[in-house]
């Protein structure tokens, strides 16, 4: 393929996963707003109102693995369709359960939820595939800010769909996940229908730009490309993205029960750090600290030895991209999952909780351009510290703020997701710099399973520790804990400079 060709076929991927995302932003939004109230609602305590999030985290641990299993063998279009299928059957599974009050299947179908969570991330590395390593940054940015609109609009519409929901003789609170799982299902056939050809099976096809000669921050070896294996793939009808799904489902399966033990040991261990915590707000800090701690170990071992990169040496990049993704995904869960708790606890209603929460949204992924452009010019390393020392400065302002302050609380979520920006897309793009091309889509659903396994421990210890502790403490506890992502990719960037 000859280099306009090339471009002419980034660009038109990057406009199909940009409509998708649209979509799929708002599925994502609208369950996040209202899943821990829905919980609480349902289970009738706050102690486990941390639990969907750490069930609909865990299903994306699940899905990642499987969802980048299938696109290895078939390309994005098979893994992404197959995957938002599977969030809006979760979708729609959440509101049948909230309609006939069973618990079970509330918890079962949160799970299945997670998998719109994971694809919708897994996108991004569609938008990477056929561009050079240079602009990978902007080029994962593209994706990530067109989910800013679906995102923004999905948590504003909490209320409207709450009273749709009601006149059906349904729990208002399962409306948001009504609005999701119609918004998945058109995010999966957008990419069915228009992802053609295959942005990842046509990239190994074409020979690849070494990311050292690009300026990458973390070097890699130059790769060979994979030929005719995307001959093969090419084939990619709904035939064989079925089969390759059912070939998947084992492993996803097991990734998913996999996450929810980690989720499960990860409370047992913030319970413990919490119940330790009544000291004084300075050991309450500390301990919410060491909770989420463990969780971000668990997942950071899981990526050697559950996510299947022991087999091979793990590259400095990989290792450095996905310790800074662990480590933010699991802050911003913690801190965001508790947020619509704490002001529904001080009489914010419905409408204040959508607004901060949307705001926190905006700042996730409505930065992208501009932090995909620092990634690409500054380095991945300087965007990887400044996500630290922003989740930080998120944690104090969430943990000062005056309790019947709503802007306060939309400034500091705003800051946890700017936070999480920087850290995705700096991470995302050490690691596609990092992975060899026939082993790439592998590896990135492997380090995001880890991701999501930091996302379900931080989901379900929060509402431990803040049960135990406070909020304050909480927001304070992962804020210190973020910093710990500077030496690692400090440490690691040395390494691979001294093996280069």
């Amino acid at each position: 393929m000859i280099p306009e060709d090339r471009q002419a076929l980034h660009h038109r991927t990057i406009s199909v996963v940009m409509a998708s995302q649209v979509f799929s932003g708002a599925g994502l939004a609208a369950g996040v707003t209202v899943g821990a109230l829905l919980a609480e609602d349902m289970l009738g305590t706050s102690s486990l109102s941390g639990l969907p999030s750490a069930l609909f985290t865990a299903g994306s641990a699940g899905t990642a693995l499987g969802v980048g299993r299938l696109s290895q063998r078939l390309g994005r279009r098979a893994g992404l369709t197959a995957g938002y299928a599977a969030g809006a059957l979760g979708g729609a599974g959440v509101v049948v359960a909230a309609a006939i009050d069973n618990v079970v299947l509330l918890l079962f179908f949160l799970l299945v939820y997670g998998a719109g969570t994971a694809t919708n991330l897994q996108a991004r590395y569609a938008g990477a595939d056929l561009v050079e390593p240079g602009r990978r940054g902007r080029a994962v940015s593209s994706v990530l800010v067109a989910t800013t609109i679906g995102a923004v609009i999905g948590p504003n519409l909490v209320s409207a769909t709450g009273r749709i929901a009601t006149h059906w003789h349904i729990p208002a609170l399962a409306g948001p996940f009504a609005l999701a799982a119609l918004a998945y299902a058109v995010a999966g056939t957008i990419i069915f229908a228009l992802l053609r050809p295959d942005p990842l099976l046509v990239s190994r096809t074409q020979p690849e730009t070494p990311p050292a000669a690009a300026g990458s921050a973390i070097a890699a070896e130059p790769v060979a490309p994979a030929g005719s294996a995307a001959d093969a793939g090419l084939a990619t009808d709904s035939g064989s993205a079925a089969a390759g799904l059912a070939a998947d489902s084992g492993s996803a399966a097991a990734g998913s029960a996999a996450a929810g033990s980690a989720a499960a040991g990860s409370a047992a261990a913030g319970s413990a750090a919490a119940g330790s915590a009544a000291a004084g707000s300075a050991a309450d800090s500390g301990s919410a600290a060491a909770g989420l701690a463990a969780d971000s170990g668990s997942a950071a071992a899981g990526l050697a030895a559950g996510a299947g990169l022991a087999a091979q040496p793990v590259k400095a990049g990989v290792l450095a991209g996905a310790a800074t993704m662990i480590l933010t995904q699991l802050v911003m869960v913690a801190v965001m999952t508790m947020t619509p708790v704490q002001m529904e606890a001080h009489g914010h209603d419905l409408s204040a909780t959508g607004l901060v929460i949307a705001v926190h949204i905006a700042g996730m992924y409505l930065p992208s351009p501009i932090t995909g452009f620092l990634v690409d010019r500054v380095g991945r390393i300087p965007v990887a510290v400044a996500s630290g020392v922003t989740l930080l400065a998120a944690g104090v302002v969430s943990a000062t703020a005056p309790d019947n302050s709503v802007p306060l609380l939309a400034v500091a979520l705003a800051l946890l997701g700017l936070g999480w920006n920087l850290g995705l897309i700096s991470g995302t793009a050490m690691i596609t710099d990092a992975a060899p091309l026939e082993t790439r889509a592998k590896t990135q659903g492997a380090v995001d399973l880890c991701v999501s396994l930091a996302g379900a421990g931080g989901g379900i210890t929060s509402g431990l520790i803040m049960a135990a502790t406070s909020y304050s403490a909480l927001s304070i506890g992962g804020g210190v804990l973020a910093l710990a992502v500077i030496p690692f990719v400090i440490t690691n960037a040395r390494r691979a400079t001294t093996a280069a």
